[in-house]
């Protein structure tokens, strides 16, 4: 986990306004801030990879399933803090908390595979005749997440990897 965990301060430059689409219901008004509109959103690109264990062994390595950005969250960090927070729960120093799965507005920008093959209804293409609507035992997922833009240092934030073992029999 830890080449996951950046300050915010490394990621001020990354900062961008934070939207939710017109058509949307907009936040509450607890949830509301200028501040956060005009710079509550981190653009940290994000990818998921899957590498079958048949890609694995040919040394084939990993197919890329989708490309998309943090800053499509429906919640910003603020808000998802004041969600955290609001209902008593004392959020404390060096506390964790996710943020859920990160999809874009794209077909391609799914961050699950669930949204990505339509509830199964739509298999994955992989490599050499193999596809995928939901894991297998064996595929591994990849997620790799970094920060870059023009005249800004290029910050990683290494890769992280899971691997879909056999249940216990």
């Amino acid at each position: 986990m830890s080449p996951w965990i950046v300050t915010l301060e490394a990621l001020a430059p990354y900062r961008q306004a934070w939207t939710r689409p017109a058509d949307h219901p907009q936040p509450l008004a607890y949830l509301e801030d200028e501040g956060n509109r005009a710079h509550g959103a981190l653009d940290i690109r994000m990818e998921v990879w899957l590498e079958s264990a048949k890609a694995r062994g040919s040394g084939r390595g990993p197919s890329r399933l989708s490309s998309t950005s943090f800053r499509h969250q429906y919640w910003s960090i603020a808000q998802m803090v004041a969600h955290h927070t609001v209902g008593g729960c004392s959020l404390q120093a060096g506390d964790l908390f996710g943020s859920g799965t990160v999809s874009g507005p794209g077909p391609g920008e799914a961050g699950a595979i669930i949204e990505l093959t339509r509830a199964g209804q739509s298999p994955i293409a992989l490599a050499e005749g193999e596809a995928r609507t939901f894991l297998e035992d064996g595929d591994a997922v990849l997620l790799r997440g970094w920060c870059e833009k023009p005249g800004r240092a290029r910050i990683g934030f290494g890769e992280c990897r899971g691997t879909v073992l056999p249940a216990l029999g």
